[in-house]
């Protein structure tokens, strides 16, 4: 496995652990389909959160969540649709978080950003 896809795997575990500290219930993980990907699929209340993950060791190219680009909105936001549809969860609440993750040796920041779109 590649360092980058290693530094991504540890962000989206730190990320899980940190959802279900403050109450989320995960219902999916890596949900893809045609349309894309999503990170985690969570409950929080009733409410189902779909959540990108962006994982950073520094800033130097950037803020992780300027990595989540329209594009990458409108990828999540067909993913959760199609997630929706097949769930037949279409008339649930539903709301797009970002998770940033900055990880260092011995340290871990984590900045949730709620409600992106």
């Amino acid at each position: 496995m590649y360092f980058k896809q290693r530094i991504g795997k540890y962000g989206e575990e730190l990320a899980e652990a940190y959802l279900k500290l403050i109450g989320y219930k995960i219902l999916e993980k890596n949900f893809r389909c045609s349309r894309g990907e999503i990170d985690i699929i969570a409950l929080d209340n009733s409410q189902i959160v779909f959540i990108e993950i962006k994982s950073r060791t520094s800033k130097e190219y950037g803020q992780p969540s300027e990595a989540v680009t329209e594009k990458k909105l409108n990828h999540i936001y067909k993913t959760a649709e199609y997630f929706l549809h097949v769930r037949n969860l279409l008339n649930q609440n539903t709301r797009i978080d970002v998770v940033e993750i900055y990880s260092k040796p011995q340290k871990c920041y984590i900045n949730h950003l709620k409600q992106v779109i």
